[in-house]
């Protein structure tokens, strides 16, 4: 009784604030298994994310047991003759507000004090072993992912740098680390979804079926609808990994070495690394480290005696995977690629580890942050693409000029190979056969310090994007956000068309993801007070 009177509750709070007319009996239908909540603390989770930079508060939150419970919801909205907007949420890690809504519903997929994810398939995380692939739910964590798969010995090929991540939220964006020059990024590692559209259908999609809602699902920004199951393609998951950072500090060497190395993707594992990543150096701090620990206490290189001269440094990170089966063999592998390499030669650094110690490296930091107070903070971040023919004007203009020698959090900087990316896939890169991420993952403190307050961070960030349109730096943003139409279709491009066509086709009324304030929904949202 008690869970009726909290569901009708939340249906009255939808007709009296987005001015809903659809039949309350069918929404009586939405909870029954899952939870419909209007809980203060529910809508104060939902309402912001990550970035810390932007705050829309929903009129209620679903927690789906069942995929059903999704369906039901979006279907609700789209047949209501005034209509709601819907936005799918997982970790919450987005920055700009993409997984918010305001006066609509936030569904909460990831794992919650409400519901686990267990109740909407005990079978989930479902790993098919001999066909080399799991099926997982889409607000299932990759951490989770990792966990189940290695108890059969077995791994996802491509990942993320941060592993509590939900499957549907990097599977909407690209998902990539250091892996995506070999195996591309993790929507190139997908066999089959289970997608509900913008009009409440539930649908399985894949090369052969549904194949244009799997490309505009894949990259789409959850503009064509919410991912509520994934297969994921799976790998032998190796045992150990050689972790290896090097240092320069001559910026072309940097670059060619790393671009070296991705050249060898279509090589035998021996004669390649398995991981290629970069970052700028910029101090020994912790929130400028963030990422890992790795330059310990006893770290034999001293980086400040190296930037004596004021300059720059950059680090190369890379690793090898091997079994105790070819341990006797990685020495030699790893000596044969580094001596291909023109980095310091002070400064290597070697650390050993079990495979998924190395995969979950973030959280390790992630968890000395908050002990410090330092990860609950706003996060003014910015993911560019960066064509590789620009990259050094990049470093003169951005690292060297705009940021001048200072940062608040890590400087990711690595290349990737394009012919990795399906271009039917929604996301947008750059036109060149290698591209680079460059990430600035800034977090704005309370210090005292002008340069780390997010007014000064977020006025950079206009900096750098100014400075690539100026100096005719065709980036593109991973991760976008634009606050104008005119801004998106530059952001697509020659995609814009079949970006349009495909929104209309599968959330005709608009009613998906409006915190990307890419479309505004088709209906006229009520302004009555709360």
């Amino acid at each position: 009784m008690a869970t009726k009177l909290l569901l009708l509750f939340a249906i009255y709070r939808l007709i009296v604030v987005v001015g809903l007319t659809l039949d309350p009996n069918k929404l009586l239908r939405l909870g029954v298994e899952g939870q419909l909540s209007v809980h203060p603390s529910d809508l104060k989770t939902a309402s912001s994310d990550f970035g810390g930079v932007k705050r829309a508060e929903p009129v209620a939150v679903l927690h789906p047991a069942l995929p059903e419970d999704v369906v039901h919801l979006v279907k609700a909205a789209y047949e209501s003759a005034h209509g709601f907007t819907v936005s799918a949420r997982g970790h919450g890690h987005s920055t700009n507000g993409q997984a918010q809504t305001t006066k609509g519903v936030v569904i909460q997929m990831s794992r919650s004090r409400v519901s686990r994810i267990d109740s909407i398939n005990p079978t989930w995380p479902m790993v098919l072993e001999k066909l080399m692939y799991v099926d997982v739910w889409g607000g299932e964590l990759w951490i989770d992912v990792l966990r189940s798969t290695l108890k059969y010995g077995l791994a996802p090929k491509s990942w993320t740098d941060y592993l509590y991540l939900s499957v549907g939220g990097t599977l909407s964006n690209g998902g990539i680390s250091g892996q995506a020059f070999n195996h591309g990024p993790q929507i190139s590692n997908v066999h089959e979804l289970d997608v509900v559209t913008g009009k409440g259908e539930l649908l399985s999609c894949s090369e052969e079926q549904n194949s244009e809602l799997f490309h505009a699902v894949l990259g789409g920004l959850g503009q064509f609808g919410i991912i509520t199951r994934a297969r994921i393609t799976l790998e032998l998951a190796p045992q150990r990994v050689r972790w290896i950072r090097v240092l320069y500090s001559n910026f072309s060497a940097f670059t060619d070495d790393q671009e070296y190395l991705i050249s060898l993707h279509g090589q035998p594992a021996a004669e390649k690394f398995d991981y290629v990543e970069g970052f700028v150096i910029v101090d020994e701090g912790l929130v400028n480290n963030w990422r890992s620990s790795f330059f310990s206490p006893q770290n034999p290189v001293k980086i400040s005696s190296l930037k004596a001269g004021g300059g720059l440094l950059y680090s190369l990170e890379i690793t090898k995977n091997y079994d105790e089966s070819n341990a006797d063999t990685i020495d030699q592998e790893i000596e044969i690629l580094l001596k291909k390499l023109n980095f310091i030669p002070a400064s290597v650094f070697t650390a050993d580890l079990p495979y998924v110690d190395f995969l979950d490296r973030v959280h390790k930091a992630e968890l000395k942050l908050r002990s410090k107070g330092l990860w609950e903070v706003p996060h003014p971040w910015v993911n560019l693409f960066v064509p590789k023919s620009r990259i050094a004007d990049f470093n003169e203009g951005v690292f060297k000029g705009i940021l001048g020698n200072k940062s608040s959090g890590p400087i990711l900087i690595y290349p990737m190979n394009k012919n990795k990316w399906d271009e039917r896939s929604s996301v947008v890169t750059p036109d060149e056969e290698v591209f680079y991420l460059v990430a600035l993952l800034r977090s704005a403190l309370d210090n005292g310090e002008e340069t780390q307050t997010l007014e000064y961070l977020s006025n950079q960030n206009r900096q750098i994007r100014r400075f690539c349109d100026e100096t005719g730096i065709n980036v593109k943003q991973y991760l976008p956000h634009y606050n104008t139409r005119q801004e998106w279709m530059d952001h697509f491009g020659d995609k814009w068309a079949q970006f349009y066509q495909r929104k209309m086709e599968f959330d005709p009324r608009r009613i998906l993801a409006t915190g990307q304030q890419i479309f505004k929904p088709s209906f006229k949202t009520n302004t009555a007070s709360r």
